[in-house]
């Protein structure tokens, strides 16, 4: 395997190390910014090895070799220090669309016989009475009627 070393420029050498002292950031992304000030061999610097820098920043040796990867990766420090973003999300939304508006339309509609208006609770459990939606609870509802604006009052 050939190994790359890190040459950092002062800007990025100056970026990366006011990332770890300044401002509020996540702990992962401050330690992979000093695991990268860490190999650094610029100025004739010689990289800390592995093993040392795992220890000192508190993380395994594959999370280093994963960092530097990544680092080598990225096309500027700031893109090696952003978050990744997800393409979907970990678990599909159940209130889509036409279940969305099924929902708000019954929200809308007169309250049942002995009721004098909707309770979240009342819309979850008729929701799934309706087959419109196979599970959903009064927390969701609730959420679904916020994002729109609207209320049971």
């Amino acid at each position: 395997m050939k190994r790359t070393p890190i040459i950092l420029t002062s800007e990025q050498r100056q970026e990366l190390e006011k990332f770890c002292n300044k401002g509020v950031h996540s702990v992962k992304l401050a330690k992979r910014a000093r695991i990268i000030l860490e190999l650094d061999t610029s100025e004739g610097k010689k990289a800390t090895k592995q093993e040392e820098i795992a220890k000192s920043v508190c993380v395994s040796r594959q999370t280093v070799n994963a960092a530097k990867q990544d680092y080598l990766a990225a096309e500027s420090v700031a893109a090696f220090l952003q978050r990744k973003k997800r393409d979907t999300p970990p678990i599909a939304p159940k209130i889509v669309g036409d279940v969305e508006a099924k929902i708000i339309a019954l929200a809308c509609s007169e309250a049942p016989k002995g009721r004098a208006r909707w309770t979240l609770q009342l819309l979850a459990d008729k929701s799934v009475e309706l087959n419109i939606i196979e599970s959903i609870s009064d927390v969701s509802v609730h959420r679904l009627l916020k994002k729109h604006n609207l209320s049971l009052t």
